[in-house]
């Protein structure tokens, strides 16, 4: 039996002479689980909207993106890249040239990024499902057309009901630029925008994608490409990186290989600092409600002098004095995270699988998302049950002396 724990349960569920130490420490047990269980859903709702934006990132961006090292574009020819083409764990493998350009459309002007990808891109592309003027299509018959984004749309008044034709133009790379006559310094090629696809504001706001073989035209080369998109079978986070390692060994060092996260550093920071920020505020609150059980053990310890001195009479060390008192107040913090962590998992739980809370407005998700993860309980353990520790060590170092 350990005797520091059974005398330390004792005197938490024991009634005390003073009723206050009582409800100071049932305020702490409660405001420990209040805090516990709020960690764990908030963390929970934050790890669901991070998924959704990147299931929203998904939709445009590849798994793996191969790009230079050195220079915007590279020739996809060699052993390397005809592996690449044959590998059975890549689902899609698209060639993309991608640059600044320049749109006119009907005496409308603006700046965009025009992306040129090949044909196996139109045929399943996951931009299809993010229409919502228009159908994705970047041929019709012989003629190319393009499919572009919402804010593009919105800036130049494209509609794909109309049948005006957008003139996209581009500085000649063999042409000297002239004063006298600008307009022979420019490529321009023309063609109708059969789409409006909206996945987020950034994504959306200045991308136009059309035809590889028109980009091509448009900025003067033959085969060249500023990227190549992949996208595997197995989107799991193991299974990229093993894809990633496997093209950085093959590719060598002339080319790099970013997975989504490199792909968008900004996007998935901000991410993980807002998590992380809001995580520390909650610990923070925490900590203040743990002053509870510092008062309530503080007035314990008055009231058991008594006791005190019977222990020590009847031989027992101050060690062992200091671990009843310090297990005591302990157990005031872990009995609030046993009850937040029980009742956080399972409002979490619920949520996740029922959706009970609906977001109000219309949003992509009618309900709240939220992933319980693993990682966030074992964290949230580890931090309330070492708060609860400190706040219990301290009172007791500072009241009990031999």
């Amino acid at each position: 039996m350990n005797l520091p724990l059974f005398i330390a349960g004792r005197y938490l569920f024991a009634k005390k002479s003073h009723n206050v130490i009582n409800i100071i420490s049932a305020i702490s047990c409660i405001g420990m689980a209040v805090g516990t269980a709020a960690l764990i859903i908030i963390l929970s709702v934050y790890n669901g909207f991070e998924n959704l934006v990147s299931s929203m990132v998904s939709d445009i961006e590849p798994d793996l993106l191969v790009t230079p090292a050195k220079g915007k574009v590279f020739i996809p020819e060699g052993e390397v890249f005809d592996w690449m083409d044959s590998n059975g764990d890549f689902s899609e493998v698209c060639h993309i040239l991608q640059e600044n350009v320049f749109i006119d459309y009907e005496d409308n002007q603006g700046i965009a990024l025009a992306r040129g990808v090949d044909a196996g891109y139109e045929t399943d592309s996951p931009l299809a499902s993010r229409i919502v003027l228009g159908q994705f299509s970047l041929h019709k018959g012989d003629l190319p057309q393009m499919v572009v984004g919402a804010g593009v749309a919105q800036r130049l008044g494209i509609n794909p009901a109309f049948l005006s034709s957008a003139t996209i133009y581009f500085p000649a790379r063999d042409r000297n630029i002239s004063l006298s006559n600008p307009a022979a310094s420019v490529e321009s090629i023309r063609m109708r925008p059969s789409g409006v696809f909206n996945v987020n504001q950034s994504t959306s706001s200045d991308l136009v994608i059309l035809p590889l073989e028109e980009m091509r035209k448009l900025l003067g080369y033959e085969k060249e490409v500023s990227g190549i998109e992949i996208r595997l079978h197995d989107t799991g986070k193991k299974a990229i990186r093993k894809a990633r390692a496997e093209l950085e060994e093959r590719l060598g060092p002339d080319f790099r290989v970013l997975d989504r996260v490199r792909q968008n550093p900004s996007l998935y920071k901000m991410m993980r600092y807002e998590k992380a920020a809001v995580f520390l505020i909650l610990i923070f609150v925490i900590i203040i409600i743990a002053f509870n059980i510092f008062g309530s053990l503080t007035m314990l310890i008055i009231e058991k002098k008594e006791d005190i001195e019977t222990f020590r009479s009847l031989g027992a060390e101050d060690r062992l004095v200091n671990r009843i008192f310090t297990l005591e107040g302990w157990l005031i913090s872990l009995l609030g995270l046993a009850a937040g962590l029980v009742a956080g998992t399972a409002v979490a739980l619920i949520q996740q699988h029922f959706g009970i809370v609906k977001i109000p407005g219309s949003f992509m998700v009618e309900a709240y998302p939220v992933i319980l993860k693993v990682q966030d309980i074992g964290l949230t353990v580890l931090c309330v049950a070492a708060i609860g520790y400190i706040m219990a060590v301290i009172p007791v170092k500072r009241n009990l002396k031999s």
